[in-house]
């Protein structure tokens, strides 16, 4: 058989299903002005992180349901600020018949099982999740190797520990808490399922991104007072927290 039959023979393209990491946006107004100097001020902090990033607009914070006019100037107020809105995340009644006017895919919401995600929660593009089975005693995830670049380490319903570095590049997360006992240079995300309570504790801070519950913080400059020192992450309220540890 020629090259060009089996060519013929094989499919086109693959559909695959599996989970796909996305910020949303939270908007509390439909003002398309407000919107884009508080976006603008967000990116402005961290943009290389948000240029271009993709994000879900998540409307269940409005007091009433915006028209199609309304949603197109948030939309391209989005557009403006850097970020490319892909759909509407599914949650308020009106979320369907607004994205199909709008032409735009419903997108599943991140379900916590306490506090709902912020206003903006961002989770960086990662290769595949290291996702160990589910332990029935909760005891953390231990693991002594160092996280490289594009590696994605995941601790489901616990907490991690990580006795090595985690590189620049790379992603550590946890549904407890995060304990790295080593230098922290990529991002590191507690509470992933929404635990406030959880923290992030780190020996050497030098990281790119901290989140706990989807509170985060981006650091393109690490501040004097942090770097390099034993850190810990908490929330206090909607605050994202960092201190010294010692």
């Amino acid at each position: 058989m020629s090259r060009a039959a089996e060519a013929r023979e094989e499919s086109a393209l693959e559909i695959r299903f599996g989970p796909l990491d996305l910020a949303q946006v939270r908007v509390r107004t439909v003002d398309p002005g407000a919107i884009l100097d508080d976006l603008t001020g967000r990116v402005a902090t961290a943009p290389r992180f948000f240029d271009r990033t993709a994000v879900g607009l998540d409307l269940s914070l409005l007091d009433k349901e915006p028209d199609t006019r309304e949603l197109r100037a948030v939309l391209d107020a989005v557009r403006r600020a850097g970020m490319l809105p892909i759909g509407l995340v599914n949650g308020p009644p009106f979320a369907a018949t607004l994205a199909r006017a709008l032409d735009l895919p419903v997108l599943a919401p991140f379900r916590a099982p306490t506090k709902s995600p912020p206003v903006l929660q961002p989770v960086p593009e990662a290769a595949p999740a290291v996702e160990p089975p589910p332990n029935a005693d909760n005891a953390a995830l231990l693991h002594h190797q160092p996280v490289r670049s594009g590696q994605r380490l995941y601790a489901r319903l616990r907490d991690l520990i990580v006795t090595a570095t985690v590189g620049a590049g790379a992603e550590v997360m946890a549904d407890g808490c995060v304990h790295i006992y080593g230098a922290l240079r990529g991002r590191a995300m507690a509470g992933a399922h929404g635990d406030t309570g959880a923290r992030i504790f780190c020996q050497e801070f030098r990281a790119e991104l901290v989140s706990v519950a989807g509170v985060f913080r981006v650091f393109e400059t690490i501040p004097d007072e942090l770097e390099g020192h034993a850190v810990q992450a908490w929330l206090d309220g909607n605050d994202l927290r960092l201190a010294r540890i010692g």
